[in-house]
């Protein structure tokens, strides 16, 4: 796990990244200017319990990717998951939480992940441990206005115009954040391989 100090906003930005690309890039950089974060994981994880396994790349294979594409020296990429035997985000959330005392963590993720977020093991437990920043994905903008997990949590949704104050809210805390987009996709980029 990378080092952080008590006080500092840190983004947690998980996925499978495989492979990364400027796509994941661009929402990393993103979340550091919009949040006002002063670091971000970026956390590549063993696998995706939702994801089929047979097309993922090796561990160390994109971890080196990753970070080839992240150039912020704020930006930290990691795979403490995997060291953890973690498969789940809810207990990578549990885990931070408990090593970090004092520091204040938010969740990012796409919108594309949003309409999903209601399959993911505790969901509810994910959303209700940590604030959560959803970022603008092609083709996924609207899908913040219909996925369950909106719906649930509509009441603590905050103002963009707020998303610098996210990390320091008391969760269940989540924002849609609107910025550059990119139509970059990993599974497009695996079928093109």
């Amino acid at each position: 796990m990378p080092h952080v100090e008590k006080g500092m906003a840190v983004g947690l930005f998980g996925g499978s990244f495989n492979p990364p690309h400027a796509g994941h890039a661009l929402v990393a950089e993103t979340a550091l200017r919009r949040l006002r974060l002063d670091q971000l994981w970026w956390m590549v994880t063993p696998g995706n319990p939702l994801k089929d396994r047979r097309a993922l790349a090796p561990l160390s294979e994109r971890i080196a990717l990753s970070r080839e594409c992240s150039k912020d020296p704020r930006i930290k990429v990691t795979a403490f998951e995997a060291a953890h035997k973690i498969r789940y985000t809810a207990d990578t959330i549990e885990l931070v939480l408990a090593r970090n005392p004092g520091v204040n963590f938010v969740w990012l993720m796409g919108a594309d992940s949003l309409r999903d977020f209601h399959r993911w093991e505790r969901w509810r437990k994910v959303a209700r441990s940590v604030p959560i920043a959803v970022f603008d994905r092609p083709g996924a903008t609207l899908s913040f206005l219909s996925s369950k997990m909106a719906k649930v949590f509509d009441y603590a949704r905050i103002d963009e115009d707020d998303a610098p104050l996210l990390a320091r809210l008391s969760p269940p805390a989540w924002t849609f954040v609107h910025g550059p987009r990119s139509s970059l996709s990993s599974t497009q980029l695996r079928e093109m391989i």
